[in-house]
């Protein structure tokens, strides 16, 4: 796989004399400096925060045809500082609003050589990180062009205590745990996924490598330095269209009839894990939407057939519950009854459904058990409204016409699956549904997908996607543990919301549930009291209940049925927002636990969830203001699928003990 990067030859930074072009940008606060230099060997970097470096000289550049802009004959032509003091209002997400304030520069090279080719390099710095991206302009020669591969490196100058997902190939799911990895144990040949987490080892410090506004690129992924050198390099996805005995591969192919920009690199930092998670930059540098009307755009949650094998009861005992209209009519009684927004009919509904892209498949023709209208017409008698399940390529060969009978038809949403790769020619893909499905104005949750970082910023409609090894493996695998809950907020969720599809409402011990696993109605390897703490703690503004309506109920499991049949805690997941004006990382470390705080209007919601210890929290509630507030606590029972339900009279300047058992959790709402 070597032929597919780069690896910068390394030599010592720290003895060269770059002062003569060396650039310092600052954030807001002064407590990050990044300094741009053009040494003797090419363009690097270097990240300080508080005084102390956290990138060491890093290297900088593009293979561009095969030549590398940003090596030793770059020519610094100008540079320009900005400060940007500006805000961006969230349509659906974890805040209303967050503030877009930071240090910019942008600073343009060129080749000494005879042909002239023109570089510039981009640069934000936040109080919360650093991102910077480089710029083809228009006023180079050439008008078509390749990538081979980027220069991108992020050298560490002591070896950190990283986490991240070793996927080891180009084609894959994005799912995996955020395994604890010693920088000096990332392999040139591995190939991480985003983000990767790293601790400096300064107290709690913590920062986050990333990527954002992915266009006409690939993905990346960061591989070892190599010869045992601390640090990564970006690598890029090749294009799915290169030859397999191929020795230059390609990762770009583009024209200049505008100015070509690569993504952002984000270096996010933190005095805790928490902060990290707190402040959605990844998102923030996304590109501004320009969908202007957006009203149809509606968070909510979803009742889900797939993950309990479309298990319900039908009142009409002649037919067996699976993908047929009385099935689909029984989980519209129960989304009715609890208010949910939305159901979600999962593969197998139309002719030719497929996991892989299989020819002769129709997206538009229904199977003949399925009569899509009466399904439709049902749903909006009972106010809820129908997503539907899609694999990509069947879809792409009629998205058009797809897209268009659908929002003739009433369908509010598609979750599009199986993608599984990065390349640009995916990439692209992603951009061609998200602007088809807004022109139809279908809402949309990607499966099956890499975290595509900021482009729920510009396609809004993206109300939550995978990429995230989430509740559905509990169906055939032991590896959703309490440990890997409480790594996924500090890791995968910094990229973007994630669809992890909670609320297994069957319950066993990790030392039972290997015996217990099975696909129909599966159970989790957690409590009651962590399955609704995922409600607060992850993030996506379309949630899923995964369970079967027969396990919400403590009765024959027919809908609607009286609020005194439900199950413990269906109440609260009934009720829980989706969408928030404020979020709050309280405590918590990466795969230990976590307590999130969130606000909705006036009211704050707790989730707090922990790992396979059990542990007593003591959280002080300062956020709060002056006013009392009334409590009410759900947190672990006697069982493993109980919650004992507590109220309390609470204000700023109290402390909230919570009791987490192990695999378990706990949620407050506290009320004015």
């Amino acid at each position: 796989m070597s032929f597919l990067r780069y690896f910068p030859v390394l030599f010592c930074f720290g003895l060269l004399n770059v002062s003569a072009e060396t650039v310092d940008v600052f954030s807001p606060d002064k407590r990050i400096k990044l300094s741009i230099s053009n040494s003797t060997y090419g363009l690097n970097y270097k990240i300080e925060r508080d005084g102390k470096v956290i990138i060491a000289e890093s290297s900088l550049g593009l293979a561009v045809d095969n030549v590398r802009l940003g090596s030793s004959d770059m020519k610094l032509l100008s540079s320009d500082k900005k400060t940007v003091k500006d805000s961006y209002k969230i349509i659906a997400g974890s805040h209303q609003s967050v503030a877009d304030h930071y240090q910019s520069i942008k600073l343009e090279y060129v080749t000494q050589s005879e042909s002239k080719k023109y570089l510039n390099i981009h640069a934000r710095v936040y109080d919360q990180g650093v991102a910077f991206r480089y710029e083809l302009p228009t006023i180079n020669s050439f008008k078509e062009f390749s990538i081979q591969y980027e220069m991108t490196g992020f050298f560490f100058p002591k070896d950190y205590q990283c986490y991240g997902t070793n996927q080891g190939k180009f084609s894959n799911g994005h799912e995996g745990e955020f395994d604890p990895v010693k920088a000096s144990m990332i392999r040139e040949h591995n190939l991480y996924d985003h983000p990767l987490v790293c601790k400096t080892g300064d107290q709690n410090a913590t920062f986050a490598l990333a990527e954002s506004n992915v266009k006409n690129y690939p993905g990346s992924w960061y591989s070892g330095r190599g010869d045992g050198d601390l640090g990564v390099s970006s690598v890029l996805t090749p294009r799915f269209d290169n030859r397999p005995d191929g020795l230059n591969r390609v990762a770009v192919k583009g024209n200049l009839s505008e100015k070509f920009f690569t993504p952002w690199r984000v270096i996010q930092l933190g005095d805790e894990p928490g902060d990290l998670t707190e402040f959605p930059l990844v998102k923030l540098l996304g590109e501004p939407t320009k969908i202007k009307d957006t009203r149809w755009i509606k968070p909510g949650k979803v009742a889900w057939d797939w993950w309990n094998d479309n298990q319900v009861v039908l009142q009409n005992t002649s037919v067996k519950p699976g993908m047929n209209t009385e099935t689909y009519k029984a989980y519209i009684d129960f989304a009715a009854t609890l208010k949910l927004e939305y159901i979600l009919i999962d593969a197998g509904w139309h002719e030719g459904a497929a996991w892989s892209s299989t020819p002769g498949a129709d997206v538009t023709k229904p199977i003949a058990a399925m009569d899509m209208p009466e399904i439709l017409r049902y749903a909006k008698e009972k106010n809820v409204g129908v997503w539907v399940w899609l694999q990509w390529k069947q879809l792409d060969w009629q998205m058009e016409e797809a897209l268009k009978a659908y929002q003739q038809w009433g369908i509010k949403g598609i979750k599009v699956d199986f993608m599984e790769r990065t390349d640009q020619e995916m990439i692209d893909f992603y951009h061609k549904l998200l602007n088809t499905a807004a022109k139809y104005k279908i809402m949309v949750d990607l499966h099956g997908t890499f975290p595509a970082g900021g482009l729920n910023r510009t396609y809004p409609h993206l109300l939550t996607q995978e990429g995230v090894m989430g509740g559905e493996y509990n169906k055939w695998s032991s590896r959703v543990t309490a440990r890997h809950n409480v790594s996924v907020p500090f890791t995968r969720m910094l990229i973007a919301p994630i669809d992890y599809t909670p609320g297994g409402f069957r319950h066993a011990t990790p030392e039972k549930f290997p015996q217990l696993r099975r696909n129909t109605l599966p159970y989790v390897q957690t409590t009651r009291g962590q399955a609704l703490a995922m409600y607060v703690v992850y993030d996506s503004p379309l949630q899923m209940l995964a369970d079967s309506p027969i396990t919400y109920s403590k009765t024959d499991g027919i809908w609607p049925q009286p609020e005194s049949e439900w199950q413990e805690g269906l109440q609260f997941i009934r009720d829980v927002p989706v969408t928030w004006d404020e979020t709050k990382i309280l405590q918590g470390d990466i795969g230990e636990y976590i307590v999130t705080a969130r606000r909705s209007g006036k009211n704050w919601y707790l989730g707090a969830m922990t790992n396979e210890s059990a542990r007593e929290l003591t959280i002080p509630l300062h956020f709060l203001g002056k006013e009392k507030y009334s409590a009410e606590i759900w947190q672990d029972g006697k069982t493993i699928s109980s919650v004992d339900k507590a109220t309390a009279e609470l204000n700023a300047r109290d402390k909230l003990t919570l009791k987490l058992a192990a695999t378990g959790g706990a949620v407050v709402v506290l009320k004015k």
